[in-house]
């Protein structure tokens, strides 16, 4: 199997990569070539940043006109993680209102509880999705770990999980193709290591 993981200038690209290498996953990618992205047999799209700054880069080096014709046309599956998965997402009011992807009928904003400590960072539990295919032979409320300032919303289903911090927000999605974690599992342990390889062994 081989994964592609996208760079765009922007992600947690060494440490996906040693978790993937850590699971029996050697046939790596890490590009923004649209070649090489079709070879691929699964994308992983990092993030570790801000969000107008990310889509900024991901246009000028014309790679979201790249995975619409992967991840919509040819229907590889996609994982967004933390960043990467808010930009899967319509749109972020972060550093003003920016679109994402488009990918799922999401929008993300700051989180809006004063009383909490920004960014949300560490390890939290989470209120998994009934028949998820990331969550298979995870236990019951797991925990990952997570770190960000903004949380994706929306009414749509998207079989997506949930996480309380000071709110309800959306900790993970699963779309068609199309997946995302707002929790870092490359950093999450045990757990992390479970979805990762779920993520590989879908379709």
């Amino acid at each position: 199997m081989k994964i592609g993981i996208v760079d765009y200038g922007m992600g947690n690209i060494c440490s996906i990569s040693s978790t993937l290498n850590f699971i029996g996953i050697n046939d790596i990618c890490i590009t923004n070539d649209f070649d090489e992205l079709m070879s691929v047999d699964k994308i992983i799209l990092p993030g570790v940043g801000s969000f107008a700054n990310a889509m900024k880069n991901i246009k000028n080096k014309k790679i979201d006109i790249y995975l619409d014709e992967i991840v919509l046309k040819s229907n590889k599956p996609i994982l967004g993680i933390c960043l990467g998965m808010q930009l899967l997402s319509k749109s972020s009011d972060e550093d003003g209102l920016n679109e994402g992807l488009g990918y799922i009928d999401a929008v993300v904003s700051r989180f809006q509880n004063s009383e909490i400590k920004i960014p949300h960072v560490g390890f939290n539990q989470v209120d998994v999705c009934e028949n998820s295919k990331l969550f298979q032979n995870i236990i019951k409320k797991p925990d990952f770990y997570f770190t960000h300032s903004y949380r994706m919303i929306s009414e749509k289903n998207i079989n997506q999980s949930y996480c309380c911090y000071g709110e309800s927000f959306i900790a993970s999605f699963e779309f068609n193709n199309v997946y995302g974690t707002q929790f870092h599992p490359e950093l999450s342990q045990i757990n992390g290591i479970q979805l990762l390889t779920n993520f590989l062994n879908i379709f």
